[in-house]
């Protein structure tokens, strides 16, 4: 539908209201000949009248009756449905989709999603974890949570937190059994959880550092998981060693139920930060969590 159908539909309903066309242009913000012009136009379009109009009154043809009693209900429903997206524009309202690797929510974000619900109740949020690397526009969400090495070249990045130290770990009990490795080279003797991270790619190439120069080891693995939590839950049972960040795995540790390994070789990452489409707009939903973000120091 072109604007100037929806104008004159719109003209036609308010001058059958009120009949009048001044009183109908006052209402819409410009003059009783734009609508006269748009009616008109309207009319020429259908080639039939729609208002008789005199001097002293304006009234609805039977044309007319009948069409606006067969399109009124479907004008009244784009005009609420204009004045709903309207509000996105004005307030931070809706729905807030964020799509984020699993581990990092109670270990980073857990607090700030519960100060953000507090400060803004009329935003809904969902929160979809996936350690998989995904297009978060294509697939619908509003931002994305990943580490920096990962992010689209086209988004906007936003650093929440980091730098992020990595490291590997595994159970007492399988350590014991195997022995604990002295060099990350040392790992391909041993049994390495390995993480999938798209449908045609694995996580097996676990990053080090030594004396300030970084390094890869390709490890392999009886179990391939792409899922985080259960990655760790994997290594807990003693089913192999595992590559994650230190703070994700800290309780794990001091429980006992996790022990580091190799930690003089741990790498550092610049951190997670949040992604979002570049836009010329930034609707109040996103604004509003990147601003209390800010506020929270991250």
């Amino acid at each position: 539908m072109q604007n100037d159908q929806l104008d004159g539909l719109l003209a036609l309903k308010l001058v059958a209201e009120k009949r009048n066309f001044t009183a109908a242009a006052n209402e819409l913000g410009i003059s009783a000949s734009a609508v006269s012009q748009a009616i008109k136009q309207l009319e020429g379009r259908l080639g039939v009248a729609l208002l008789n109009r005199t001097t002293r009154s304006t009234s609805l043809t039977e044309a007319g009756d009948r069409f606006l009693t067969q399109a009124g209900p479907a004008l009244e429903q784009i005009l609420l449905a204009l004045n709903d997206v309207g509000t996105y524009a004005q307030k931070p309202s809706g729905l807030l989709r964020l799509n984020m690797p699993r581990l990092i929510y109670p270990t980073y974000l857990a607090p700030l999603i519960v100060s953000f619900r507090k400060k803004y109740p009329e935003v809904s949020v969902e929160l979809f974890f996936e350690d998989a690397t995904s297009d978060v526009v294509e697939s619908g969400f509003d931002a994305g949570i990943r580490l920096s090495d990962v992010l689209a070249k086209d988004m906007v990045a936003m650093k929440l937190m980091g730098p992020i130290r990595w490291v590997t770990a595994a159970s007492p009990k399988y350590l014991n059994k195997a022995g604990r490795p002295k060099h990350p080279k040392d790992l391909l003797g041993f049994d390495c959880i390995v993480s999938r991270i798209a449908a045609d790619r694995l996580y097996d190439r676990w990053e080090f550092e030594n004396k300030g120069s970084d390094f890869q080891v390709q490890v392999k693995g009886s179990l391939i998981l792409n899922d985080s939590v259960m990655t760790l839950k994997a290594a807990m049972d003693g089913l192999g060693i595992m590559y994650a960040s230190e703070d994700a795995i800290k309780d794990k540790v001091e429980s006992g139920k996790l022990e580091i390994i190799l930690n003089q070789y741990a790498a550092t990452s610049a951190g997670f930060y949040l992604y979002y489409p570049k836009r010329s707009q930034v609707l109040p939903k996103l604004r509003a969590f990147i601003d209390h973000l800010k506020s929270q120091g991250v």
